[in-house]
C-alpha cells in the first residue's frame, strides 16, 4: 500500500447496514478497535460511538484531512500505510472494509504478528474469505490461520450495498482468536515450512517428510482416519502429522 499506488475501494455508506454488521460482532465500550482504510468515515464514526478507542489508518491525504475534523476525541488518526505501521501492544480488535487488492497482505500482517488481534471482522471478496475458511478444502492460507483463529463468514452483502458497486461477491469474515493456540507462535515458521513442503511434494511422495509407517501410526494413535492416496486432508490430520514430524521426523 505505497503512496504511489492508487488503491481502489468500495465504500459502505448506509448507517443501517453498518449497524447491522456491528450487531454481529462483540465490539463493546471497553474495546480498542483498529480500522484499515477509513475512507469517507461512515464505519469510523460508528466505531467511535461503540468503542472506547478507535485507531484508524487512511492512506489518501485528501480523505484523511476531510475526515479528521468530523471525529470524536476517542479516535487516533494516522495518515499512513497500515502495512508499514506497528500494531497496538495492548489487546485490540479489528473491524474494516479493506481494499480487496491488499487482502492477502493485510491478513498476513494481522495473523502472523506476535500480538494478534483478539477478534477480527473484515469485509472482503467472497472467494478470498472462503479460502481463509478452508472452503471447499484446506489450503496453505487456511491451514496457517487455523492454529490461532476460528473463522467463519457472518454476512453476505448485496453488490448495491457499496459505492461504487464491486464486480465480485462480498462478505464479512469473522476471526476469533482461540483461547489456547494449537501451535505455539514460536513454531509457526516450522509449521509453515512443513505445510509448504508437503503441499508442494505430497504427503506420500519420494520427498515426503514422513514415512508411510510414521503417518499411519500417528493418525492411528490420535484416533484419526487414515489419509487416502488421493483426497483432501483435514486440518486436524495436518496438525497431527506436523506434531509427528516435530517429534520424529524433523532434522
Amino acid at each position: 500500500m505505497s503512496q504511489d499506488l492508487k488503491i481502489s475501494q468500495n465504500f459502505l455508506t448506509s448507517r443501517k447496514t453498518i449497524e447491522r454488521l456491528m450487531s454481529k460482532t462483540t465490539l463493546s465500550p471497553n474495546d480498542t478497535v483498529l480500522e484499515i482504510g477509513a475512507g469517507k468515515g461512515h464505519i469510523t464514526k460508528a466505531l467511535c460511538e461503540r468503542c472506547m478507542t478507535v485507531i484508524f489508518y487512511e492512506l489518501d491525504p485528501m480523505l484523511f484531512q476531510k475526515l479528521k475534523p468530523q471525529l470524536k476525541e476517542n479516535a487516533r488518526l494516522y495518515c499512513a500505510d497500515f502495512l508499514k505501521s506497528k500494531l497496538p501492544k495492548a489487546p485490540y480488535k479489528v473491524f474494516a472494509n479493506i481494499p480487496f487488492s491488499r487482502t492477502s497482505e493485510i491478513m498476513k500482517k494481522l495473523t502472523s504478528s506476535e500480538n494478534k488481534p483478539t477478534a477480527v471482522w473484515l469485509i472482503m471478496e467472497k472467494g478470498a474469505a472462503k479460502r481463509f475458511c478452508g472452503l471447499p478444502s484446506e489450503n496453505l492460507n487456511s491451514l496457517l490461520l487455523k492454529p490461532y483463529f476460528d473463522s467463519r463468514i457472518v454476512w453476505h452483502f448485496r453488490r448495491e450495498d457499496f459505492h461504487p458497486a464491486p464486480h465480485v461477491d462480498v462478505v464479512m469474515l469473522e476471526m476469533k482468536q482461540k483461547p489456547q493456540f494449537d501451535i505455539p507462535q514460536s513454531s509457526r515458521a516450522d509449521f509453515s515450512a512443513f505445510l509448504f513442503h508437503s503441499i508442494k511434494y505430497g504427503i506420500f511422495g519420494s520427498k515426503s517428510l514422513l514415512t508411510k509407517k510414521q503417518i499411519s501410526a500417528a493418525l492411528k494413535l490420535a484416533s484419526l482416519p487414515q489419509i487416502p492416496l488421493s483426497g483432501d486432508i483435514s486440518y486436524v490430520q495436518w496438525l497431527c502429522l506436523f506434531r509427528c514430524w516435530q517429534n520424529f521426523g524433523k532434522k
